[in-house]
């Protein structure tokens, strides 16, 4: 498995959570950026959350700017979505992707993980 996303669960709307990624070592060699994605039942996919490996650069969909934070792990070959004031309009299913380059679409997914928010 190349990325195994994991974390989600139910939570209460303004509640928090984590959600991780885990790299194999050759996708965490050969990726430029690691980005998380979300997709709600009948909506297209949508960017959440990007970040160069360095960890210099990281951004953000609008919807989720000042609540949501993107890290990792580079020894452990791990991204983390951190995930605050969370809103039923959150809910979705929640994927970690990857590539290679700034000038390459994100190529390599993992299976999702489900994140429901309740009111």
């Amino acid at each position: 498995v190349q990325l195994q996303a994991s974390g989600g669960g139910l939570v209460q709307a303004g509640g928090s959570l984590r959600l991780s990624c885990a790299a194999s070592r050759r996708t965490f060699d050969s990726a430029y950026e690691m980005g998380w994605f979300r997709r709600a039942p009948g909506k297209e996919r949508e960017f959440v959350a990007g970040i160069v490996w360095s960890g210099k650069n990281a951004y953000y969909g609008d919807s989720v700017k000042g609540r949501f934070t993107i890290s990792q792990d580079n020894a452990k070959n791990m991204v983390y979505l951190q995930m605050s004031s969370l809103k039923p309009g959150d809910t979705a299913v929640y994927y970690c992707a990857t590539r290679a380059s700034e000038s390459r679409p994100y190529n390599v997914w993992g299976q999702g993980t489900q994140v429901t928010v309740s009111s």
